[in-house]
Order: C-alpha cells, then structure tokens, then sequence
C-alpha cells in the first residue's frame, strides 16, 4: 500500500495571487510529488533518524505544527488532503477496507489535474484508497491486493513509474509507520525504527527523480494525516491532530520555519490548494484549502501576499461518529 503523492510541477515567475488564477507562479517546477507517512507525528519525527527529511528542511519551508482533521483518521484525512475540502463536505467519513467503494463528493487533486492534460500517479500501502482513484483520474495506479503492504512494496512500485514516465501529479502513501504505531505503540523503540526506515523510502523517491533529472523541477510536498499515541489515534487529540508539513523545489524558501510567521495556519486542505496553485490549477469555487503562498521567495512575508493565503479557517468540529482507526 502506497501513501506518497508526487506531483510535480512548472515554476513560472512569481506572480501575484489572485481569485481563479491559473497560470503558474514559478517557472522551474514542472512536477510535484506529495509523499504522505502515515501516522508521522511531528515530535517523533524530530527525534528519529531522518537525514532525507532533515536535509528537505534545510532546502525547503516547513511547519511542524500543522493541523490534519478533526477526525484523525486515515482515509478521511487523506480525502481532505487530495479535495482541499472538510470531511463534512467531501463524506468520505468511513475507513474500513471492507466498506463498498464511494467516491469522494469533491474533486481529487488527480482528477483536475487529468482535465488539464498533466499526467497522475497514485501510490498507496493501503487497499481503502481505491476511494481515491476513480475511473479516468489515475494513469498510474499502485494498490494492495490485501489491506495493507510495506513502505518497501510502494516506493518499488512509485520508482518503477517515475522510471518509465514520471506523472506530473504523483502521491505516494507510506503505511508502516502507522501499522507499527497500532501494534508497538507511538514512539517506541520499533515505532522510531519504522519512522527511519520510511525515510530510506522517501530518500530512494528523492534519488529516482534526481537519476531522471527531475528534481530540480519538482515541488516535493511532505506531510502525514494524522499522528498518534499509546496504540492509537483519533478525533480531540493534539497528538493526533498535529502533522508535519515541508515543501522543498525550485523558487521555494530554503531553511525557513513557517512558524515564524504568526498568522499563518496550514491545514491538511491547503495541500491541495497549494499543489492546484503551483500547477497553474483552478480548484473549484469555495474550498477550505489555501495556498501557502509564503513558500516562495520573493512573496512579501508582510502585507498583502501575506494575508491573502494560508489564513485557514478556524478547525471544523470534531466528527460525532469517529471513523475506524488506521
């Protein structure tokens, strides 16, 4: 089962943003890969062994103070990732492999993507994201044939395609960290292990576009859906609820914590926006997400620029029927 978004995408000059943009705002990046590590929480990211993840930190902006959903889960928080939208709007509420497949009631980064004739990949470690990957929308698809497969299974399977024709739009999903979590516990011993080794994961990814000669024209995007503690997570939790969030490419801020600047909140949602903007894509009219405008050089960190993006709205009430966990 894969978790890792790749999209990638073209940097045009920086441009202003503004209401139904669709051009690019910089010109180098031609590709994003969003890369989600289910179940990373932020502090214990901090605390393993990430020379990947730390060395996109040095190139790249990031929060670790984050939000994913109210929810905590998965799959609804995946969905919100990929819609830009709440649970309560895109109604993806339920996580269980077993349940009949239904769509999301918004569309996915990679549908919109598709109608704009870039090309999309979806790597997930777990078979519930066929949620994710309607009809039409996918041209490069990894799921599990049982519920859950390695870090190892899909990066083979993510590299493999960046090998071949790297999509434009590529999500790679990493499961082990939250499989481990579940049966060890957040933060032990085995739990550190698993965030290391999905590290080597992201690390192998990184090299695949860099042997194409594609790195330097991609926007890496990583991130994760929910954290945890003891063997689970869940809605009301702050240590479920926090979630790493780093953007590193072409154009972007090297080295910078976007916590430094105080107004500015970044919720799961604006993945989305952010991927839809840096792509020249108009998302539709009234999402939840924002561009995290203040990724890129050159954006005034003070002003209008400032106000305009990440300003997220306040957090949506907790879901009254949690979802299954993992």
């Amino acid at each position: 089962m894969r978790i890792i978004v790749c999209l990638l995408f073209s940097l045009p000059a920086l441009a202003p943003v503004a209401s139904g943009q669709t051009s690019r705002p910089v010109l180098g990046i031609e590709r994003v890969l969003i890369v989600s590590i289910d179940g990373l929480r932020p502090d214990l990211a901090l605390r393993a062994r990430m020379p990947t993840l730390r060395a996109l930190l040095d190139r790249g902006a990031f929060t670790f103070w984050a939000f994913t959903t109210p929810s905590g889960v998965t799959l609804p928080s995946h969905t919100s990732m990929l819609t830009g939208v709440s649970v309560e709007r895109h109604k993806v509420n339920w996580n269980d492999d077993r349940k009949p497949i239904e769509y999301p009631q918004a569309p996915t980064l990679m549908e919109l993507a598709r109608r704009q004739g870039l090309r999309t990949g979806l790597f997930a470690g777990k078979y519930k994201f066929r949620a994710l990957a309607r009809p039409g929308s996918i041209d490069a698809l990894f799921l599990p044939e049982q519920s859950v497969c390695s870090d190892a299974d899909v990066a083979d399977r993510a590299i493999a395609a960046i090998r071949e024709d790297c999509p434009h739009v590529l999500f790679v999903h990493l499961p082990d960290v939250d499989t481990v979590g579940h049966a060890k516990g957040w933060g032990s011993p085995a739990h550190v292990e698993a965030i290391e080794a999905a590290d080597l994961a992201l690390g192998r990814l990184l090299d695949a576009l860099r042997d194409k000669r594609l790195l330097d024209s991609t926007l890496v995007i990583v991130s994760a859906d929910h954290g945890g503690a003891g063997l689970t997570h869940g809605p009301n939790d702050p240590r479920s609820r926090h979630i790493p969030w780093i953007a590193a490419g072409p154009g972007i801020r090297a080295g910078f914590d976007l916590a430094r600047l105080a107004p500015v909140h970044i919720n799961t949602e604006d993945t989305f926006a952010t991927a839809c903007w840096i792509l020249g894509i108009s998302p539709p009219e009234g999402i939840d997400g924002k561009p995290v405008v203040q990724i890129l050089e050159g954006v005034e960190l003070i002003g209008p620029a400032s106000a305009a993006a990440s300003a997220t709205r306040p957090a949506p009430e907790p879901a009254t029927r949690p979802a299954a966990q993992r």
